[in-house]
């Protein structure tokens, strides 16, 4: 295996680089800090520009990250421990990472060209719920994600990306407020169904739309979805639960109202791959 170079002086020019994508306040966030293993194959794959790849001198780079690193003829080296115990200070400190250019932002023109489901998440602000959503809407084969009233600014926020652990340039994620997402759905006559604990329907139910595209609207479990969704939904639907329970984490509540429209979203996903 090819030894790698290590970045072993604080004044390398990507040194700095790396230290001011960390900073928290950047006017525009034109690069982003993509840190561990997984995340990184993750981006790679979703096709993610990256400016170069590091490791920790005391760890080096996963080997499979490495080969897929030079099959897109992406830099890597290595910095040596203490310089990244400088750039990173109190925060969590990442054996692996790499800078990255961010993609252009997702439209819901990119939603509206799939075929599955879409998942609106209104005022759902946990960054970590929606990074957990995100993979769970990927996986079970929904079109895309609205997020409204989310305090994101950017997708490509360290914290979601650590959340979604990589995920969020793989599936069309959009930032829209209420009347934009509701004017969208409209358009593109896609029906909308609004998560509530005292729905019309149960959430087997969606199971029995398959010629149906739905709009599935999770609000915050405070709060709940907000009065201009309920009034644009087609109808209301509820998962039973024991009365004992006052609410589900809303990623759960994600993941079991997909489930049920797996087969359907799994069809359009396999119809769209064909044409």
């Amino acid at each position: 295996m090819t030894e790698l170079d290590t970045i072993t002086n604080a004044s390398d020019p990507a040194v700095q680089r790396i230290i001011d994508v960390t900073k928290h306040s950047r006017a525009s966030v034109k690069t982003t800090l993509i840190e561990d293993t997984e995340p990184l194959m993750e981006c790679i794959r979703a096709g993610v520009q990256f400016i170069e790849v590091y490791g920790s001198s005391s760890t080096g780079v996963d080997p499979e990250l490495l080969d897929l690193c030079r099959q897109r003829e992406i830099p890597v080296r290595l910095i040596d421990v203490s310089i990244v115990n400088q750039i990173f200070k109190a925060e969590r400190k990442a054996k692996t990472f790499g800078i990255a250019r961010v993609p252009r932002p997702a439209r819901l023109a990119d939603i509206a060209a799939r075929g599955g489901d879409v998942v609106v998440l209104d005022g759902v602000k946990i960054v970590g719920n929606i990074g957990a959503i995100v993979r769970t809407s990927l996986a079970l084969g929904a079109a895309g994600m609205v997020l409204v009233d989310s305090d994101l600014t950017t997708i490509a926020d360290r914290r979601l990306l650590r959340a979604s652990r990589g995920y969020v340039f793989s599936l069309p994620v959009v930032l829209a407020d209420r009347e934009e997402a509701v004017s969208f759905l409209r358009d593109d006559d896609i029906a909308l169904m609004v998560l509530d604990a005292d729905g019309d329907l149960g959430v087997k139910d969606l199971g029995d739309r398959p010629e149906d595209r739905l709009a599935l609207v999770f609000g915050s479990e405070k709060g709940g979805p907000s009065g201009l969704f309920r009034k644009a939904a087609a109808a209301t639907v509820s998962i039973p639960m024991l009365s004992s329970t006052e609410s589900l984490n809303v990623s759960v509540s994600v993941g079991i109202t997909l489930h049920e429209r797996a087969a359907r979203n799994f069809a359009a996903r396999r119809a769209g791959e064909q044409g």
